[in-house]
Parts: C-alpha cells; structure tokens; sequence
C-alpha cells in the first residue's frame, strides 16, 4: 500500500495541481485510515476541482471517523448540493440516508 502512496505523492510533486492524482491518494490514505490525511487531501482537491459529489462523501466519513461530527454533517449537506446539481440524485440520497440514520439525534 505505501508504495502506491508513494507513487501518487511523486506524481503530485511533479504536478502539484492534478486533482485525479489528488483524489486517488486521499483513497489510498482512506484505505489504511489515515483519516487526517484524507482531509488534507482532498480539502485541496475540492478547493481545486469540480467535483460531482463522490469526494464530499468520503471527505465527510474522514471526518467523522475523526471525531469531528458537525463537520461530517456539514460536508454531507454539501455533498447532497453538489451531487444534485450534477444530476446525481443516487448519490445525494445516499447522503441523506447516511444522515438520517447515522446523525439522527
């Protein structure tokens, strides 16, 4: 695992604005639950790219399982407006259910 880590961060180096490099990476820190990293990762991917909504869910799981639940709660709202203006209702539901079941209070 920490091979294709490096490989990504070499990659990135060479091209520090590659948001597909960027996101891969933060899948590789998901993978080995380098939660911290994630964060860092792709808090610099969504400052840079458009994504469609798939980054807010796993950027949302990062921080929750970091302890930071508002902040998880805040990125899945987001992530449901992102994923719908991308015309991704699956995924915006997704997110709502996580919400409804997980965050319930």
């Amino acid at each position: 695992m920490t091979n294709r880590i490096e490989v990504f961060r070499q990659m990135l180096e060479a091209d520090p604005d590659n948001t597909i490099v960027m996101f891969g990476l933060a899948k590789e820190y998901e993978k080995i639950g380098r939660h911290a990293d994630v964060i860092a990762v792709l808090d610099a991917y969504l400052a840079k790219a458009d994504d469609e909504g798939n980054a807010y869910g796993t950027l949302a799981k990062a921080y929750e399982l970091s302890g930071k639940r508002e902040k998880a709660i805040e990125i899945y709202k987001k992530g449901i407006d992102v994923a719908m203006a991308h015309g991704h209702p699956s995924m915006a539901n997704e997110y709502r259910m996580t919400l409804d079941l997980d965050f319930a209070e």
